[in-house]
């Protein structure tokens, strides 16, 4: 298991990358302009929308000096500013995810993997 882990008074906190992954997905979808997360497959090029119980899939936890780093690869909405969706997603994904694990996020990054017409 790879995750974060937090020395504390009462004992050492382990919290799994698929945890943090999972929980930064379910904000990332909740944002304006954001359709889904991405799937990518490296050998033939394609990209698709993720599912719903499949959000991990399109981000990467990483640990660098207790810190996180975030992978995201988002399919956003046509037809709306990709620096504004890309400035709302940072700004809701460190407030939630900070919170929620305690832990400091050090970068955040995000690959547009495309753009769909939502109806």
């Amino acid at each position: 298991m790879k995750g974060s882990s937090m020395n504390t008074h009462l004992g050492n906190i382990v919290v799994d990358n698929e945890v943090i992954a999972q929980y930064a997905g379910s904000v990332a979808v909740e944002c304006f302009g954001i359709v889904g997360m991405a799937g990518v497959n490296v050998k033939d090029g394609l990209v698709r929308l993720l599912k719903v119980d499949s959000l991990t899939r399109g981000i990467n936890v990483s640990i660098k000096n207790n810190k996180l780093i975030l992978d995201f690869h988002v399919i956003v909405a046509y037809g709306v500013s990709i620096l504004t969706v890309s400035d709302n997603l940072v700004s809701n994904v460190k407030y939630k995810v900070e919170e929620f694990t305690g832990l400091e996020i050090e970068k955040i990054n995000i690959f547009v993997e495309g753009v769909r017409v939502i109806d």
